[in-house]
C-alpha cells in the first residue's frame, strides 16, 4: 500500500513538472528563457517517472533494475550540455563581443576568443608585454 502510494506520487510529481516544462517551451518568448523548461522542468519530470518506475521494479516485481538509473544519469549528464549549446548558439546569432560587459581581463569573453588570438595573448604574457 506505501509503496503504491509512493509510485502514484512520484508519477503526479512528473507529470506537473514536464507539463510546467511543456508550458514552458511554448510560452517563453526568449529562446534564454526557454532554456530553463528543458533542462530543469522536463529533466525532474523524466526524473520522477523513473524514479517510480525504479520503485516498482524493486519493491513490486523484486527485481533491482539499473536500466532506470543508466537513463537518469544520462539524463542528468546531458541536459546541462544542452542548455550550454543552445546558450551558446544564442549568444553567437543574437549578440556581438562589443555587446557584451568587459571581462576585467585582456582577454575576450571565451566564446568569441579565437584559438589564434589566445595563442598570441599567452605568448605575448609569456614575454612579459601587454597584449593589445
Amino acid at each position: 500500500m506505501l509503496v503504491e502510494i509512493l509510485i502514484s506520487v512520484s508519477l503526479v510529481i512528473s507529470g506537473i513538472f514536464g507539463l510546467v516544462g511543456s508550458f514552458g517551451m511554448i510560452k517563453l518568448p526568449d529562446p534564454m528563457m526557454r532554456l530553463h523548461a528543458p533542462t530543469k522542468a522536463t529533466t525532474l519530470g523524466v526524473g520522477g517517472a523513473l524514479i517510480a518506475s525504479m520503485l516498482y521494479f524493486y519493491f513490486v516485481v523484486g527485481q533491482l533494475s539499473f536500466h532506470e538509473l543508466m537513463i537518469t544519469l544520462f539524463l542528468f549528464l546531458t541536459a546541462p550540455i544542452t542548455g550550454h549549446f543552445i546558450a551558446k548558439t544564442h549568444l553567437h546569432l543574437n549578440h556581438k563581443p562589443s555587446d557584451l560587459p568587459p571581462t576585467g581581463t585582456e582577454r575576450p569573453w571565451a566564446s568569441y576568443e579565437s584559438d589564434a588570438e589566445r595563442q598570441r595573448i599567452e605568448a605575448a604574457a609569456e614575454a612579459g608585454d601587454t597584449p593589445r
